[in-house]
């Protein structure tokens, strides 16, 4: 009995420090395809460069695990807690979010250089073996990371869109129209009654903002089989969606005047060669068998009113996951390598593009935030944001849940962010 205890504790050692070494491994090997000068890249405050991105998540791993675990622990640079300290104000004060793009100094050396100390310190504090905290601590610095590792791939592309050689990430290997047919939308019933909603305490991993698991009840709804398409955004825009203040909330009308919006984030018309979108691969043609990304939540809503329909709530869209059996394998995410929406598939319920929901980001019944610094990661945002659901091309699979609530002020357009329809009476 004691041999099997020993051996599962030491292949449970094996099994974290493979998790370990693999995330931090996808981090600069999705910043191969960069030039040196594309590293300090911020196009707008809301973005990070590459580079801070890299040091951003070695920060946290030191801060929050090397310090407290490591008797004595003598940071690589002190100056680098201030430096990319993000918004952990328990920790102490940070650099201007807005300036990171200046920060030429540390060197990308220095930042790798930082990354491999703490890589090591951390194999070592593994080989020693965590206890439960600290396993939490681990787990949630992973995913922290591949939230990061998102958005590094949302970040390239604004800061690369704005300049004026719209310069790739990366070559695209094939041809970019897929000449699919697009899947007739069907609607999904769900009937009214109690719903089982949040984490359920059986996944590897869920962040605190994903619980107590709790109960709702839902009038009965419908929701789409799968997310607007491209082409039907450009029937919502030959129809004059952009110009009618009548399917506009009050707020995206405002922000649609005042920013000018006519398509979503990256379009641009060519009277040559027609709607072009500039995206990781540079620009391409519009796919209309592709799931519409990059627009607001204020768009999301005008197309779903103009469509007859609304957003579902994010109690809706968790509740028809679980009915219809959602599974991550079936997704489109960043594992396979193509980082922009694939066509959409009939039964698509994950990956491709983050669905707008109408649910503002806010507590669980019950929900406490956790004790300390760490506290502050998601419960302090719980206000004036929308929440988004099911993942994204630039998603890690092993990052997503059903139960997960990403969040983004209404808006925001650089994520991959789309929408799916919803009809019924809203709860």
């Amino acid at each position: 009995m004691q041999h099997r205890q020993a051996s599962t504790a030491e292949d449970a050692k094996r099994s974290l420090t493979a998790h370990f070494n693999a995330v931090r491994a996808r981090s600069e090997e999705a910043c191969a395809p960069l030039d040196i000068e594309d590293y300090s890249l911020q196009a707008m405050p809301e973005t990070s460069p590459p580079k801070w991105h890299l040091a951003h998540t070695t920060w946290f791993f030191e801060t929050f695990l090397l310090a407290p675990c490591v008797p004595g622990y003598t940071p690589f640079n002190p100056a680098f807690r201030y430096l990319f300290n993000s918004y952990y104000n328990g920790i102490g004060a940070q650099f201007s979010r807005a300036q990171r793009g200046l920060l030429s100094r540390p060197t990308l050396a220095e930042v790798l250089a930082w990354r491999e100390t703490v890589n090591q310190g951390v194999r070592g504090l593994l080989a020693r073996g965590l206890d439960e905290d600290m396993q939490r601590r681990l787990l949630t610095g992973l995913h922290h990371e591949q939230q990061h590792q998102e958005l590094f791939f949302t970040d390239i592309q604004y800061s690369l869109s704005c300049n004026p050689l719209k310069p790739a990430y990366r070559t695209h290997p094939g041809a970019w129209l897929s000449g699919d047919d697009i899947p007739p939308l069907q609607w999904h019933a769900l009937p009214e009654g109690l719903y089982a909603l949040g984490a359920t305490g059986a996944e590897d991993f869920a962040f605190d903002n994903e619980t107590p698991r709790h109960r709702a009840f839902l009038p009965a709804f419908e929701l789409a089989s799968r997310p607007v398409t491209n082409g039907e955004w450009l029937a919502f825009m030959a129809d004059g969606g952009y110009d009618d203040p009548a399917l506009w909330l009050s707020d995206g009308w405002t922000a649609r005047q005042q920013q000018g919006w006519q398509a979503p984030l990256y379009w641009q018309h060519d009277e040559h060669t027609g709607w072009q979108s500039f995206t990781l691969y540079g620009m391409q043609p519009i796919d209309p068998a592709r799931p519409v990304c990059h627009v607001s939540a204020y768009e999301a809503d005008a197309f779903a009113r103009w469509a007859g329909a609304r957003l579902p709530t994010e109690y809706e869209w968790e509740a028809a996951a679980q009915h219809l059996g959602a599974r991550v394998d079936d997704g489109h995410f960043a594992d396979d390598g193509h980082y922009h929406p694939r066509p959409v598939r009939a039964t698509q319920l994950l990956g491709s593009v983050w669905e707008w929901t109408a649910s503002s980001y806010g507590p669980y019944p019950g929900y406490q935030p956790p004790a300390g610094a760490l506290g502050e990661y998601n419960g302090k945002f719980m206000c004036n944001q929308l929440v988004l659901r099911g993942g994204s091309c630039v998603s890690a699979a092993a990052h997503i849940r059903t139960s997960y609530r990403n969040f983004f002020y209404p808006p925001d357009r650089w994520q991959f962010s789309g929408l799916r329809l919803a009809r019924g009476k809203q709860p």
